[in-house]
């Protein structure tokens, strides 16, 4: 041992599991731990004032450790009794992480080299307030370029005057279009990329104070694609060479090689990659799309990528991507895999799925002196219980109907409760009472019942 003492203060439910996990604790980070169970059944009801009251600390304690969830400020506590008191985490099973027992990540985790041009599609169609409102949110989300999207075949006058509203806010804008007015009017706004260049139209082009995305006259075969560079080249232009990602059923393998030839062939130029082939044209969740996508471009030094947000599974794709793009850069320059890292993108399933154990649930549910229902999701079950009895099944309504005297206020409670129960216990997700299911980064907190009763209380 090194001689530190650490006492955790918990309640009398959660007594039985956290000696289990604090036994363990213990042997890992040396120290000699002591738990004081204070008389009160849930210890996220607890409070600095009431643990004031309560707690007896033993002598030669080195640091105190507070449930997450305790109300009030720590240093009270310390100043009383000179000892340092921190809260742990919110759920028990995380303590080894609180010690510092996770990865440590270095202190540029977070930092990326894949810029993202999010795309508003259909712009012309769109009113200038929508336009705006669109942007902000692509840049909120991550976006570094917004990229305005044009209609095929149509012309439209006022492209200028949105690129200026744009960046009159600050926002770096790409024009996505071949005709060559709006190109020319969205550049002498200040559109600082053009989508795209070709051999039809890289002789005005390269008279254009823009860099270019330059992209094969066939992509099938990369036709055109070493003359246009060569012709863009030779004019002193700056581009990006884009060889286009085919969707999955049309040449999607095969375009994933044109861009390892394109970079085998050009090692030292500038690349890009239009995503939404992907994202948008299969139906699968985006996020693990935009993951791999990510991988590959860090991989093969791809330093943007052109996405956006129309169809509904791909409706966070921004985001994602801005997610996935730091997370790569964290693999691919310490050369570590991409995982126990940063879990936000883990959003139908969790990263890990803590349980109490039968035992520990057949001991909590012999301690229990109170009506109030404990709900838990482990073994393929649903388990709830009081003073009154243990129930445990997967039909929530069969669990409901055996249930005594529950007043419209707890059933309407209760509902709600197994409702995320089940969604937990169907994805094989973690289940606390009182707390929102964990959605990754769209993860919406919720305000527990009791909270909102206290808070209720309080406005009266």
């Amino acid at each position: 041992m090194s001689g530190e003492r650490i006492l955790f203060v918990t309640g009398k439910l959660a007594e039985f599991a956290l000696r289990r996990i604090v036994d363990a604790l213990s042997r890992e980070i040396e120290a000699d731990c002591e738990i004081a169970v204070l008389p009160i059944s849930v210890a996220a009801l607890m409070n600095v004032d009431w643990v004031l009251r309560k707690l007896e600390v033993p002598s030669g304690i080195d640091r105190i450790i507070l449930p997450g969830w305790c109300q009030g400020e720590t240093a009270r506590i310390a100043e009383q009794t000179g000892i340092p008191t921190e809260l742990g985490p919110k759920d028990m099973h995380d303590l080894p992480e609180h010690f510092g027992r996770a990865r440590q990540l270095p202190e540029d985790f977070g930092t990326y080299t894949i810029e993202i041009l999010a795309e508003i599609n259909h712009a012309p169609y769109m009113t200038d307030a929508e336009i705006l409102m669109q942007a902000n949110a692509y840049r909120a989300a991550g976006a570094n370029v917004i990229d305005i999207g044009c209609v095929p075949g149509e012309s439209w006058s006022r492209i200028g005057e949105v690129v200026s509203m744009l960046s009159a806010e600050g926002h770096r804008t790409s024009i996505d279009s071949f005709n060559r007015g709006e190109v020319e009017a969205a550049v002498a706004a200040g559109a600082e990329l053009v989508l795209s260049c070709h051999g039809d139209n890289r002789d005005w082009l390269a008279d254009l104070d823009a860099e270019l995305v330059v992209i094969p006259d066939d992509p099938r075969k990369l036709d055109g694609l070493h003359e246009t560079i060569d012709f863009l080249t030779a004019k002193k232009c700056r581009f990006r060479v884009d060889p286009v990602l085919e969707p999955i059923g049309y040449g999607f393998a095969a375009s994933l090689a044109r861009y390892w030839d394109v970079r085998r062939t050009w090692p030292n130029c500038e690349m890009m990659m239009g995503i939404g082939n992907l994202t948008e044209l299969t139906e699968v969740d985006s996020a693990g799309v935009n993951m791999l996508l990510a991988g590959f471009c860090q991989e093969l030094k791809i330093h943007s990528v052109l996405t956006t947000e129309v169809i509904n599974w791909a409706s966070t794709s921004v985001r994602e991507f801005d997610i996935a793009r730091r997370l790569v850069r964290h693999s691919v320059k310490n050369q570590v895999l991409p995982k126990h890292v940063d879990s936000r993108l883990v959003m139908l399933r969790d990263a890990k799925v803590s349980e109490y154990g039968a035992e520990a649930l057949q001991k909590l549910a012999a301690s229990l002196t109170d009506p109030n229902y404990r709900i838990f999701v482990e073994q393929g079950e649903l388990h709830i219980m009081n003073r009154d009895g243990y129930w445990r099944g997967t039909d929530p309504y069969a669990l409901f109907d055996q249930l005594v005297g529950v007043d419209p206020q707890h059933a309407f409670y209760l509902g709600y409760e197994f409702g995320k129960a089940v969604t937990a216990l169907t994805l094989n997700k973690n289940y606390r009472q009182d707390e929102a299911l964990d959605w990754g980064f769209l993860t919406v907190p919720e305000i527990s019942a009791h909270e909102r009763r206290r808070q209720k209380a309080g406005d009266k």
